[in-house]
């Protein structure tokens, strides 16, 4: 999802130069008193999945990408995401955790507020593309597999991904310019001069990335699968059970993808009709306490969290797919570790 806070109307000049002399809560301090399950949540699940993703994906990334793998097309499309989703649970960290929900900005610098920005978006906008590349050439291999031979090739597999990699990272340059560096604040806030550009960039890239890429791949998933049905119940028995096998990892990668980045496009999606308070009660606890629609969109706040949670699972939960799925990606990794 993009870069946002939690709350990011806060964020802008024009509000804190309101408040820059008043000594207000923090909106952490806020959350702990009106609804701390939202932070004990992000402390306490996040570093469940930060340990998964960063000991799992890099032995995902080589059995994918081993001498084994490698001459398979599809393997180079998950090896790569493997390293993607690796690459994200360390940013997310580094930034957007410790930044948000332990209140130690690293992003408070002249060069790192716009540069943590794009390098924390630009893995969100590749992960569901390459999802979609490998769902789609698994739908030629199954549904046009006299095609297969043509399209579905590791040199064609690695041209693909160059290409979906530009794009995500020219998409993700953008962040560049929404984000500034105001020295006064000594702070990394949203660049109030293209602020209406990019409300409306907001919303064009989640729905194109998070919605449409999502709701491509739920597409092809259910012509793979109606056609595997079709096999399997006209075709040959080895032919089938070939096919099956060779498709049920992807499936469901494709699958848990979906259900993972879904709920949480619709809860970004619904989040600018949640009504916010009074601005000038957010710096004092006791006119918060009495105002009931900032106490509504801390309910809201706290079901987001969960469903970020759900979302953050995607980056750190494949190989268990891979391992439950996979005989080869089984049979390899045991063989690391057995003696």
């Amino acid at each position: 999802m993009e870069n946002t806070t939690l709350f990011e109307n806060f964020t802008s000049l024009d509000f804190l130069s309101n408040v820059s002399d008043i000594a207000r809560p923090s909106t952490t301090d806020i959350l702990l008193r009106f609804e701390p399950y939202s932070v004990y949540i992000d402390r306490i699940v996040s570093p469940i999945w930060y340990i998964i993703g960063l000991f799992r994906n890099p032995i995902s990334a080589k059995v994918w990408l081993g001498r084994k793998s490698r001459k398979n097309s599809s393997a180079i499309y998950l090896g790569l995401l493997a390293i993607v989703h690796m690459f994200y649970i360390i940013i997310h960290f580094s930034f957007l955790e410790l930044t948000y929900t332990w209140e130690i900005p690293t992003n408070d610098k002249i060069v790192l507020c716009q540069t943590l920005n794009v390098f924390s978006i630009f893995p969100q906008y590749l992960a569901p593309l390459l999802v979609l590349g490998f769902t789609v050439e698994r739908y030629i291999a199954v549904c046009h597999p006299f095609k297969k031979e043509t399209f579905c090739t590791v040199r064609r597999a690695i041209i693909v991904i160059t290409c979906l990699t530009v794009l995500a990272f020219g998409f993700a340059c953008v962040q560049a310019d929404a984000w500034k560096y105001y020295p006064a604040y000594k702070k990394c806030f949203g660049n109030t001069k293209t602020l209406k550009f990019q409300t409306e960039w907001t919303a064009i890239t989640e729905i194109m990335f998070f919605l449409v890429v999502p709701l491509c791949v739920l597409m092809f998933n259910i012509l793979n699968i109606r056609e595997i049905k079709r096999i399997t119940s006209h075709g040959p028995a080895v032919s089938a059970d070939r096919i099956q096998t060779s498709t049920v990892t992807l499936l469901t990668v494709s699958l848990y993808f979906i259900f993972t980045l879904l709920p949480a496009s619709v809860a970004y999606a619904i989040q600018k009709d949640i009504p916010n308070g009074e601005l000038k009660n957010f710096g004092s606890l006791e006119l918060i306490a009495t105002d009931p629609v900032w106490l509504m969109f801390f309910k809201y706040i706290a079901i987001r969290k969960v469903v970020e949670e759900i979302c953050l699972s995607n980056s750190a939960c494949y190989f268990f797919i891979y391992y439950i799925t996979g005989k080869n990606f089984r049979k390899q990794v045991n063989s690391w570790f057995t003696y």
